[in-house]
């Protein structure tokens, strides 16, 4: 099976046909292996959106570029 990716244009929905095609996927169960085990709960807590990583290094990157100026004598 292959993963299919692409943008949409911001603020545009879904066609019938893509709403219909989420429809019949739900139906399916999901299937669990060796490379997509089930996981635990203690398992789940230890994720977390990505966008929060990039926020702290983003707000890493921000403080130095605002921090004092050192003055350098040669």
């Amino acid at each position: 099976m292959a993963n299919v990716i692409y943008r949409r244009p911001a603020g545009t929905g879904l066609t019938p046909e893509e709403l219909a095609m989420l429809e019949e996927a739900e139906k399916y169960p999901v299937v669990y292996d060796e490379d997509s085990p089930k996981l635990n709960p203690a398992q789940l807590a230890q994720f977390r959106p990505v966008h929060y990583a990039s926020m702290e290094e983003r707000a890493k990157a921000m403080k130095w570029q605002n921090a004092p100026a050192i003055a350098v004598s040669g």
